[in-house]
């Protein structure tokens, strides 16, 4: 039972050995859980999940991150700006930025609560990308606004380009699910 709740690990032959403590073991469980509890179809629920909970982090991480969030967040937007690695690639990077202002917002519940929410995105994102020609170009504009609102210390305009951000990444899921529903119907 101790192993299969990821508390101690079993080598054969070796002995068992009790697990260090890690956000792993929490957000990898939680991960586990919504992805055998959603279905397809509760990709606008999380978007939604995030609309509630990015826009307040992205206002802690204009008040509080360091300088070496601040050199991440902008190593990460560079990294997006310059990928050319496919569908995949774009979303694992689009999902860094947001993990990465979690951490900036030094709030150590909140890459807790996003890492098995954003677990989920990189298969949707990917396909937000591919169907929909403008996304990548959106999400560095928008990336590129919250981080001003953050490296200028100003929680407002971090948290409205955050609100703003998410409000299109809406959009997006909502034509993506459109149009995968027209292509299973044929």
């Amino acid at each position: 039972m101790l192993s299969a709740k990821g508390l101690i690990t079993i080598i054969k032959g070796k002995g068992m050995f009790v697990r260090e403590s890690s956000s792993d073991m929490i957000t990898d469980h939680m991960h586990l859980y919504l992805q055998l509890n959603v279905e397809r179809n509760c990709v606008i629920d999380i978007v939604h999940a995030r609309q509630i909970i990015e826009p307040s982090m992205a206002a802690l991480a204009a008040i509080n991150h360091t300088h070496e969030d601040s050199d991440r967040l902008q190593a990460d937007i560079e990294e997006f700006k310059s990928c050319d690695g496919g569908f995949a690639q774009l979303a694992l990077l689009d999902m860094k930025f947001h993990l990465d202002i979690s951490k900036a917002s030094q709030n150590s519940l909140m890459p807790l609560i996003l890492a098995p929410i954003h677990k989920l995105i990189p298969e949707i994102k990917s396909s937000v990308y591919a169907t929909n020609v403008d996304a990548k170009e959106s999400a560095l504009k928008w990336h590129q606004q919250i981080l001003e609102g953050i490296l200028n210390r100003d929680p407002e305009k971090a948290r409205s380009a955050m609100i703003q951000h998410l409000q299109i990444a809406e959009e997006h899921a909502e034509k993506m699910l459109k149009i995968q529903a027209s292509i299973s119907k044929v």
